[in-house]
């Protein structure tokens, strides 16, 4: 269904502008191997919470003690009558999976004490009480590339409407960067665009900027912004195209800001919500329940070394013009080029610049959505598992933070580690051969008394099992124990017994995902190292479902892999078959679990039972109403995009604002554009609107559209057959 814009709004071509003044503030790309500029300010910030070494000494110390206890009793499972090359494999493999799972367990063993101490906050943050006025103006930015117009500017109203109830607006403009290429999807923003200042009355605290050429994607847009309009703007409020933010979350954040010179960033955690297919379900539900204690435990040992998570968050922004300009890797994609992962890395140079980074998982009022199936995680987990892997080459950077290169590490061994576990399933297999089928040595070379009988110990081995997934599954048993204390997050719940449900139905559905999840990601580590780059793609948001002809072509050789590994696991030994059990029927499942998480009536079945439940959607906040109220205002933009053309030449209101937006023209000497010289032949030969966006590539139409000449001969082309028309009134 196209959109309909007889007049979307007053636009006086003379005084019309989508952006204000121009405020310029210098950001230059940062060297990873000089000394950093710390500009006087104190290697530890003053807004380090006390006792950090013990914290650190607590959760990591703690995981190592747990990984040496895990490797020895290992040890004596594999190697109880001595070693063996497989052994030491395995071994070596254990301690490292060992390490990470340890590692989350005491993280989260810290949230946990934190959730009861009704911490999380910090930085003097409250979580109600009267509102605190501000000193000076913010700008909210709202990257956008190729998303859906009317959800994009759904969320800024909603947040538009949250802070003017909150008494706040007038501290706060926003800014809509466009990185989009479609020129049907852009010229649908502009329409939006024009539509949402109409609706709000806020043209003086609204703008739109689209580039013409997404240099450095994500990270060049916010750094374009800055050197042309961050003088006026002490912080920037950063989000995401499916991000809403509650207007009094926004407002403790930016004083906290303000009270705190010293800070250059705070990230809040955004709960996933608006979920309907199972998958997106069971991502919101994990991420509510458990969510807040992994994030309060992260953020009780980060400190003031916190990380920031693309979206969400508030900078200040001469900390990142100072600090976080990204320089370009050395060598070619997949590795080398613009950094992809660019969170990471600014929070990290920011801090190495002596400014501190704080992570506040106690204040509510900040969401995102999920993505609605496995396939669409597999494909944004794909470009997240390239700029992870990036990170190798600035985890070297001179005067980094310990704590800013251990953010990193995890971040890449979030994606190694998948590979390592298949490594390891496929060495505990061999090592199953060759108790099988090779003839072990009794005495070997050397004269024993006794011969030597190489065996794995059963009963050590089911100890050693038990135990790693007690570690593994703590955390949710102590996610499930807070809610006793949070009697409002269990009602939102469902209840304790419908929580329990939940946990039950995500671990088990999750649990079968798992080793396809690792197969994708060890096909994505692969792809990486074989040098195929990720590209940049928009990611599908909502919950069309996907065919099953993609699923079955997606998912078929995973379900063959598992099959094939449950015949030889059977053949070699019942034992060995029934250890694998999980990982066998999660790949030899692999098609309908693809297509059943994908499946929003499952979803919603799920929902209708009571399970899964999240408090967001039992007794829904404000701002998702308000956000749900802003899509049914934007109705006419949330279907597929009319034809930028037809469009145009159909709406003079929007074509006046579109050529107000366009850049100016070449100057001489500038690059010559190849698909605006071809683009223009095409518009000059064809007879009719029609006929020239047919003839057009898409390349071509967004360079004909962003040029005044051209759109002078769409226009006429446009009065041409207005002429027909009135000679030929029955046609």
């Amino acid at each position: 269904m196209g959109v309909s814009l007889e007049r979307v709004a007053a636009v006086d071509t003379v005084s019309f502008t989508a952006l204000p003044d121009e405020a310029p503030l210098r950001m230059e790309a940062q060297s990873l191997s000089a000394r950093p500029d710390r500009h006087g300010r104190p290697a530890t910030p003053v807004t380090e919470p006390p006792l950090m070494a013990l914290r650190r000494l607590a959760v990591i110390g703690g995981a190592f003690a747990l990984t040496a206890f895990g490797g020895y009793e290992m040890n004596l499972v594999l190697n109880a009558s001595g070693t063996s090359v497989l052994g030491v494999i395995v071994l070596a493999l254990f301690v490292v999976l060992f390490c990470w799972i340890a590692l989350s367990f005491t993280s989260a063993l810290a949230g946990f004490v934190s959730v009861l101490r009704h911490g999380g906050l910090g930085l003097g943050i409250r979580r109600d009480g009267p509102l605190p006025a501000l000193r000076a103006r913010t700008a909210i930015l709202m990257p956008t590339y190729n998303e859906n117009p009317g959800r994009v500017m759904a969320g800024l109203r909603a947040i538009y409407d949250s802070l003017e109830r909150a008494g706040r607006i007038d501290a706060f403009h926003f800014f809509i960067l466009s990185d989009t290429t479609n020129p049907d999807i852009w010229v649908q923003e502009e329409a939006a665009f024009l539509s949402l200042r109409e609706q709000t009355g806020g043209g003086a605290r609204i703008f739109y900027r689209r580039r013409a050429k997404n240099i450095e994607r994500k990270s060049g847009n916010l750094m374009e912004w800055v050197r042309r309009f961050g003088a006026a703007y002490p912080h920037m409020l950063t989000l995401d195209a499916d991000s809403v933010m509650d207007g009094a979350t926004i407002v403790r954040i930016t004083d906290a800001m303000e009270r705190h010179p010293g800070v250059a960033l705070i990230q809040t955690l955004p709960a996933i919500v608006n979920g309907t297919t199972l998958f997106a379900r069971m991502q919101q539900f994990a991420g509510r329940v458990y969510g807040p204690l992994i994030a309060h435990g992260i953020a009780w040992w980060h400190g003031s070394e916190g990380n920031y998570w693309g979206h969400n968050a508030i900078i200040r922004t001469r900390a990142f013009a100072e600090q976080a300009g990204l320089p370009h890797l050395p060598g070619r994609k997949p590795f080398g080029g613009a950094i992809l992962s660019h969170d990471f890395v600014e929070a990290a140079l920011m801090r190495r610049g002596g400014w501190a980074i704080h992570m506040v998982p106690g204040l509510v009022g900040s969401y995102e959505e999920s993505p609605p199936s496995l396939t669409d995680v597999a494909i944004r987990d794909r470009r997240w598992c390239q700029g992870n892997l990036q990170h190798g080459k600035v985890l070297g950077a001179r005067g980094l933070h310990p704590v800013s290169r251990l953010h990193m590490l995890m971040g890449i061994g979030s994606y190694v580690t998948s590979p390592l576990w298949l490594v390891f399933l496929l060495a505990g297999i061999l090592i199953s051969l060759q108790t099988r089928f090779v003839r072990p040595e009794y005495f070997g070379d050397t004269k024993l008394l006794y011969p030597h009988w190489p065996r794995v110990d059963p009963v050590q081995a089911k100890l050693v099992f038990i135990g790693t997934m007690g570690i593994l599954l703590a955390p949710k048993a102590l996610a499930l124990i807070t809610l006793l204390f949070d009697g409002a997050t269990r009602r939102g719940c469902g209840g304790m017994a419908r929580a329990i449900g939940s946990v039950v139905v995500e671990t088990l559905i999750g649990g079968l995902i798992a080793p396809i999840a690792m197969l994708i990601q060890t096909s994505g580590v692969l792809s990486i190292l074989l040098g195929q780059d990720s590209g940049w793609n928009a990611q599908r948001r909502d919950d069309g479902g996907v065919p099953l002809g993609d699923i079955v072509r997606g998912y078929w050789r995973y379900m063959v892999m598992g099959l094939v590994l449950a015949v030889t696991a059977w053949a070699v030994s019942s034992s060995l078959f029934l250890w694998m059990t999980p990982v066998l029927v999660g790949l030899a499942l692999a098609i309908p679990l693809a297509a059943s998480t994908a499946s929003r009536a499952v979803g919603q079945a799920l929902r209708r039972a009571g399970l899964l439940l999240i408090p967001e959607e039992t007794d829904p906040p404000e701002v998702l109403v308000l956000a749900e109220q802003a899509e049914m205002a934007m109705h006419a933009f949330l279907s597929e995009p009319e034809e930028a053309l037809a469009l145009l030449s159909r709406d003079g209101v929007l074509r006046a604002a579109h050529r107000a937006m366009i850049p100016p023209p070449r100057r001489p000497g500038d690059p010559i554009d190849a698909n605006l010289l071809v683009g223009e032949v095409k518009l000059a030969e064809a007879s009719s609107v029609q006929e020239a966006a047919q003839r057009l590539t898409r390349a071509e139409k967004a360079a004909v559209l962003g040029s005044g000449a051209s759109l002078d001969t769409l226009l006429k082309l446009n009065h041409e057959r207005k002429i027909q028309g009135q000679n030929n009134p029955i046609k």
